[in-house]
């Protein structure tokens, strides 16, 4: 199973302009949909005053869940050009967001795809790309004896430990790699007393 993808660092920006309109193109690092609606949402009270914000996003290792929105500008004209700059970047979870200052002048249905095509590339062009491999959270549930046989396989797998709570029962939050999923739940529920459950 392919879990590794390349996506962006952190957020940056890029620039066009043409005939008077301004087109702010942003690229976000994204994980899920609720992330990309709560950016949109911030984006819309702070570029209030703009004519559109057309946006798409490509999530998960397989970069089957993707979406192009037009907002208002001519079909596949905006949404369209920005996930082809995303997919011939190679990139997922990734969200663009170009907005656009209407300046007076119509550009055009080509026009259009020029600008938003160039923006995205441009936001895309300055950010920095790195690999990443798709993770899922596991919460291991155990009472405190079970302590190190839990640890031992932390450190045996390098997991990320998300947040922790050491009691008479003890809970913890896991990071770990997709492929890796089973075979990790499998050796957390050798140990005796110990549960694990996905979170989503």
């Amino acid at each position: 199973m392919e879990d590794t993808y390349r996506t962006i660092a952190e957020p940056s920006e890029g620039l066009y302009k043409e005939k008077g309109s301004k087109f702010i193109a942003l690229a976000y690092p994204v994980y899920s949909e609720e992330e990309v609606k709560e950016i949109l949402a911030g984006l819309r009270k702070q570029y209030y005053d703009a004519r559109h914000h057309c946006y798409a996003y490509s999530l998960g290792a397989d970069k089957s869940r993707y979406r192009a929105n037009d907002d208002g500008e001519p079909n596949h004209s905006a949404g369209d050009p920005i996930l082809g700059q995303i997919r011939s970047a190679d990139l997922s979870n990734v969200l663009v967001v170009v907005i656009r200052y209407f300046g007076g002048t119509k550009l055009g249905v080509s026009g259009l795809i020029h600008a938003y095509k160039t923006a995205a590339a441009e936001a895309l062009s300055t950010a920095t790309i790195e690999e990443r491999h798709e993770t899922a959270l596991l919460q291991v549930h155990f009472a405190y004896p079970q302590m190190n046989d839990v640890m031992s396989l932390v450190k045996e797998y390098d997991l990320s430990i998300k947040e922790q709570q050491f009691e008479l029962d003890c809970r913890m939050t896991l990071e770990v790699r997709k492929k890796l999923q089973e075979e990790v739940s499998g050796k957390l529920e050798v140990v005796e007393g110990v549960e694990v459950e996905v979170v989503e």
